[in-house]
């Protein structure tokens, strides 16, 4: 599964005329385009602000989330997010919302690049996240659901594998197992919903800020929960983790095991390059505890 093709072009002229159109005042600003991810095209606007615009419509009602959603919840969290500063609306050609957002300083964090005394930030940047959310919050069909439901795409994804000659380790099988008959033993909270280390950016190894919140939903943590192993890359790093987060039970984190592996197969069986390499990780991972 590759990148989706942009289902609408946007040149660097046509994002200046938005701006000029609806933000005059920050039209002067220089725009440099950055490298589109899988749902928004992002440019950045001076030093300090950045220009995310859905280059797809499945991306549309995501940005709304972030767009509604986000600014109740900045303030309780101790790490910089995308929070809106401006809003942008439909123009001409292009049919949907856009945001202006405060640029963050920092690097995708890729194959476990953060310190040991990050699991305690990231803890407590969890732990602040996983709040009762309000009745209104938006649900996610794929994310913070029961991870049974998620069983026929992991059947799918290990029998493709097992087909290239890619098949899982049993104790990863095993975990799974465990995983999906382990019930959710908690209320819903808000959830991040897509939090994997392309989304966590971070500065000489210290986390710096999380992005891309188009998936926040209510629902089961323990799909943040599964960041643990995608973000550090030794046991006793990922030790301080769960013994930082002090909310959460024994059966949360055997299902966020489960989430991890979830995305593992998935993106294993995607075949993606640029995720593969962390996907291994992921599973060796899970495998090494705790």
């Amino acid at each position: 599964m590759s990148k989706p093709a942009a289902e609408i072009d946007l040149p660097l002229e046509f994002v200046r005329e938005l701006l000029l159109n609806q933000h005059p005042d920050l039209a002067t600003e220089p725009i440099a385009e950055i490298t589109a991810g899988w749902d928004n095209a992002m440019f950045r606007l001076g030093s300090r602000m950045a220009i995310r615009l859905p280059r797809r419509s499945a991306a549309a009602e995501l940005i709304k989330h972030e767009q509604q959603w986000l600014p109740l919840l900045q303030h309780a969290l101790p790490l910089p997010v995308p929070t809106p500063i401006r809003i942008g609306q439909p123009q001409g050609a292009y049919p949907w919302s856009w945001s202006i957002i405060p640029w963050i300083d920092g690097e995708t964090v890729e194959l476990g690049q953060l310190r040991r005394d990050q699991g305690p930030v990231l803890a407590g940047f969890l732990e602040a996240l996983h709040v009762t959310p309000p009745s209104q919050a938006p649900r996610n069909p794929y994310r913070g659901i029961p991870l049974a439901q998620r069983s026929p795409t992991f059947a799918r994804c290990v029998g493709a594998l097992a087909q290239r000659g890619r098949s899982l380790d049993a104790r990863l099988l095993r975990l799974w197992d465990a995983a999906i008959e382990t019930p959710i033993d908690t209320a819903p909270t808000w959830i991040h919903g897509d939090l994997h280390a392309r989304n966590v950016l971070a500065a000489n190894g210290r986390i710096s800020g999380v992005i891309d919140w188009g998936d926040m939903a209510a629902g089961d943590r323990a799909t943040d929960l599964a960041a643990t192993w995608m973000l550090f890359s030794q046991p006793d790093h990922r030790e301080q983790v769960l013994r930082s987060c002090t909310s959460v039970s024994a059966l949360t984190w055997r299902r966020a095991r489960g989430w991890a592996l979830l995305l593992a197969v998935v993106i294993l069986e995607s075949a993606d390059p640029l995720h593969v390499t962390a996907a291994e990780l992921t599973m060796q991972r899970l495998l090494d505890g705790p």
